[in-house]
């Protein structure tokens, strides 16, 4: 028996359960390169550097939503467990309902979301198109915004049901994103998008 498969067959006999507490525990310990955003999507540990685009572009977006919401219901790089398996995002923005609160562990429920913004970045692009916009769906976010700045355009996700998004339009940088009809009741200006 090799080294790994005789760890394999430990980890099964153990009887404990891989969860995303005890991921997360893993990774507070483990060192993090400063300026990269950690979430697990299935299970997967993924990392990804906030480049400077990737900020400029939340950053507009946070800072139009904060004309319209207070700051207590915006998050941005804030854990949120989602359905399927171990899905523990950390989005790029993240708006909450009214009333809605962090539970005894400090943590926001996926049912209270109701707008969610993913910036791409390279190497987890595959996750916000695949994964990530599935769990959203599953959750049913009400309104799941893609912004990919290597193409220069953003994609809106909208009338989640049965896990699957049933609304979806594509518009290059500089279409405003309205979002009046929707939970969010307003217009995103994408002209000041930069572009990677």
């Amino acid at each position: 028996m090799t080294v790994l498969e005789d760890r394999i067959e430990m980890a099964h006999d153990s009887g404990d359960e891989l969860t995303l507490d005890t991921m997360f525990e893993w990774l507070e310990k483990m060192p993090i390169p400063e300026g990269y955003r950690t979430e697990i999507v299935g299970g997967n540990i993924c990392m990804a550097p906030q480049r400077g685009t990737h900020w400029q572009i939340i950053a507009a977006v946070y800072d139009q939503l904060r004309t319209k919401y207070p700051r207590t219901r915006l998050l941005s790089d804030v854990r949120i467990d989602y359905p399927g398996h171990l899905n523990g995002f950390a989005s790029d923005v993240t708006l909450v309902a009214d009333g809605a609160q962090e539970d005894d562990n400090g943590r926001w429920h996926h049912k209270d979301v109701e707008f969610v913004v993913e910036v791409i970045s390279r190497g987890t692009a595959i996750n916000d198109y695949g994964a990530k916009k599935t769990a959203y769906a599953e959750s049913e976010v009400p309104v799941y915004l893609i912004v990919d700045p290597y193409k220069g355009e953003w994609h809106l996700h909208t009338l989640p049901k049965d896990s699957e998004y049933h609304g979806h339009v594509t518009f290059p940088f500089g279409d405003e994103i309205d979002l009046t009809g929707t939970v969010v009741g307003l217009v995103l200006k994408t002209d000041e998008f930069p572009r990677d």
